[in-house]
């Protein structure tokens, strides 16, 4: 890891950006497990609401125009073959 420093960065920007480093990982966890230990009850944490996700259904075509755009990118296809063959 020390030798991709891109690398290194993107697996741990959120330790970076808190200023904790590995030799600090220690120090942080006895700090974190003594405060578990003087109150262990579960805090609730406020939980953002999740994004609505938009969802489209494409509108169906019917049976001339699924035919005609398959003629259509067959002629595209048929073109763009011919130009190769030209050079």
């Amino acid at each position: 890891m020390e030798d991709e420093p891109e690398k290194y960065q993107s697996h741990f920007s959120e330790y970076l950006k808190r200023g904790i480093d590995a030799d600090g990982m220690e120090a942080l966890y006895k700090k974190v497990h003594a405060a578990i230990r003087a109150d262990p009850t579960a805090k609730k944490s406020e939980k953002q609401p999740s994004k609505e996700h938009k969802r489209y259904n494409l509108k169906k075509l019917t049976y001339e125009e699924r035919k005609a755009k398959l003629v259509e990118r067959l002629n595209a296809l048929n073109s763009a073959a011919d130009e190769e063959d030209d050079e």
